[in-house]
């Protein structure tokens, strides 16, 4: 069983950075493909940015590229969502995911392929 915690959540303004954390659980968080979804009021859940297990693939939507980065701390059992330049458009209930099959070395926007995920944090960009 892995559990995931984010945290880093919170009101900001259009412009400002924020800093997501997903504390995993059991292996290390190389062991994982890692991804965060958001999903905002009356929409449906969107990929945001995903890493495979190598470190070294990842992905990001359109709509974030250039602003957020996804990174891994394996010390610390840690993945981060970087987010710079935040935009109204950006608040949502952001969560993180797990997928524990060895194949996804690479990134996967998918969610059916991500086996666990966490409770979610809330980000809000007022303009």
């Amino acid at each position: 069983q892995v559990q995931l915690l984010e945290s880093g959540g919170g009101l900001v303004q259009a412009g400002d950075s924020l800093r997501l954390s997903c504390a995993a659980s059991g292996r290390a968080a190389n062991s994982y493909a890692m991804v965060w979804f958001r999903q905002a009021p009356g929409k449906e859940r969107e990929c945001v940015a995903a890493i495979g297990c190598s470190g070294t693939s990842t992905y990001y939507a359109e709509a974030v590229k250039g602003r957020f980065t996804i990174s891994g701390d394996n010390a610390k059992n840690t993945v981060y969502l970087q987010m710079n330049s935040l935009k109204p458009e950006d608040t949502a209930v952001y969560y993180c995911a797990a997928s524990v099959n060895p194949i996804f070395t690479f990134a996967t926007k998918f969610a059916s392929e991500y086996d666990y995920w966490g409770q979610g944090t809330q980000v809000t960009v007022s303009s």
